[in-house]
């Protein structure tokens, strides 16, 4: 019998699910399984002209659509990197994509990760609803923590991170080399505890009655997580 301290046992403790074949629907936004076919020529028209979408990704900005579809191939189907495709609700065509990216459902831990906002989608409800969806799954379906990882130099990516709720946990320096360039990492994390105080949150905001008639908000949601933060991004 040890005397040191040992963590608490986690009562009835099963693996999640895998997020294969997952797809989401609410009020402003709906995702799917990336179809290659479908969906690349659409995402393609509304982030062709950006070219700054993929400067924290670890793809080159591709020249054209052949390479756009060859960068994103490897995810269609991926068990590894599943990858959903964001639309507006009831809109045809695709505005981005998000991936559960780095996924252990043996020990309860999922990432969102390799994210790609197209400018239209950026900043829209849909967007906010599509993580959401994605955070909100994850929990209903045994994972215990919800991971957002970005380039610690990626400051719109930090304060995201930060505005939905993922608190802050440190940043890993050297931890990469991406396109010949050193990237330190900045951590962020939710787990289902912090869940239980941020969906809330996020259901008052997504209430269409925070938004005025021009579709601005009444009430941001960081104001609403920001004091449900285990820890704050020091640098914002």
């Amino acid at each position: 019998m040890t005397n040191r301290p040992l963590g608490p046992i986690v009562a009835h403790w099963q693996p999640a699910a895998a997020p294969d074949g997952v797809s989401l629907s609410g009020r402003y936004a709906t995702l799917t399984p990336l179809d290659l076919k479908a969906d690349a020529p659409g995402l393609w028209e509304t982030m062709k002209n950006a070219p700054w979408l993929w400067d924290y990704l670890y793809e080159e900005a591709p020249a054209d659509f052949a390479a756009f579809q060859n960068s994103i191939a490897h995810l269609e189907g991926s068990r590894d990197h599943p990858c959903l495709v964001i639309r507006v609700r009831d809109a045809p065509t695709p505005l981005g994509y998000a991936c559960f990216w780095t996924n252990a459902p043996a020990t309860g831990t999922t990432e969102i990760g390799n994210v790609n906002l197209s400018p239209a989608l950026q900043r829209t409800p849909a967007a906010t609803e599509a993580f959401f969806l994605m955070i909100d799954w994850a929990f209903a379906h045994g994972y215990r923590r919800v991971e957002w990882k970005c380039n610690a130099l990626n400051r719109p990516s930090r304060r995201a991170a930060q505005r939905l709720g993922f608190s802050y946990e440190g940043v890993f320096r050297q931890h990469l080399v991406v396109k010949g360039r050193n990237r330190d990492t900045a951590w962020f994390a939710m787990t289902d505890a912090d869940w239980r105080q941020m969906r809330p949150a996020y259901d008052r905001w997504l209430d269409p009655d925070n938004f005025d008639g021009a579709g601005q908000q009444r009430t941001s949601l960081g104001d609403l997580t920001r004091p449900h933060l285990f820890q704050a991004d020091p640098t914002l």
